[in-house]
This record gives C-alpha cells, sequence and structure tokens, in this order.
C-alpha cells in the first residue's frame, strides 16, 4: 500500500524521542490499519528508496491528536530539513497496532525494539 503526501510540521516529540519523523496528513478514506509498518520512502521523486519506520494512527500515547489520522516515518540514515516536500512511501509490512503507552520512555524503549525489526525486515527485502 502506497501513500503520497506533503511533508507537513508535527509536534517535534519523536525528535524529542531520538527519532524525528517526516509526518504526512493521511487522506480521508486511506485503507491501512493503524499500527508501526516497515517502510520505503521517496522524496520529491528522486529515485532514491530510503528504509524508514513508520507508524500510521492517532498518537495514542500523547492524547490521540484530536482523532486526525498521521503516518509519521522515520527515515534511516537521513538528515536534512524536508518540510514542505512530496513524500511517497509504501507500507512494506504490517509489524504491530498502534497501543497507548503508560509513558513516553515506555513508547521510547519499544520504538527500539521496532527499529530493530523493521531494519532485519528491510535488510533481508533488499538481499531478494
Amino acid at each position: 500500500m502506497t501513500i503520497r503526501g506533503m511533508i507537513v510540521k508535527g509536534d517535534r516529540r519523536g525528535r524529542s524521542l531520538g527519532w524525528p519523523t517526516a509526518n504526512v496528513a493521511v487522506p480521508e478514506g486511506f485503507a491501512a490499519d493503524d499500527g508501526v509498518y516497515a517502510a520505503v520512502v521517496e522524496i520529491d521523486g528522486d529515485g532514491v528508496r530510503r528504509g524508514a519506520m513508520a507508524n500510521l494512527g492517532v498518537k495514542p500515547t500523547f492524547g490521540g491528536g484530536g482523532g486526525a489520522r498521521l503516518l509519521e516515518l522515520h527515515i534511516f540514515d537521513f538528515e536534512g530539513d524536508i518540510y514542505g516536500r512530496e513524500l511517497m512511501a509504501e507500507l512494506v509490512r504490517f509489524i504491530r497496532p498502534e497501543q497507548k503507552f503508560p509513558t513516553p520512555n515506555a513508547l521510547s524503549a519499544r520504538i527500539a525494539e521496532d527499529e530493530k525489526e523493521i531494519k532485519k525486515i528491510l535488510n533481508d527485502r533488499a538481499k531478494l
């Protein structure tokens, strides 16, 4: 499943947790389940496919984001200001449902586990 959209500024919580994210508004009716995904992204159609960890949903640990769905992507080995640029994300594999954590530290610990799993999935996929 693929989603395209403009990268918008978020709350910068990902950055404070150690995983800065590119945020894309989710179009109404986008039919993917909320949760964590292994993903591959391309920025501005540059042809460079980058691995990413994605969260699709409403950020329940931080109050649900007012109910608006958002795709948050931590792009591996990437730094730079990409606000206002177009992003294409292919959701490669569903990892787990979105969930509410009791603290930001608990969320951060789970993100670290997700990152290891997603990097392995993307690395194995690249070998095919």
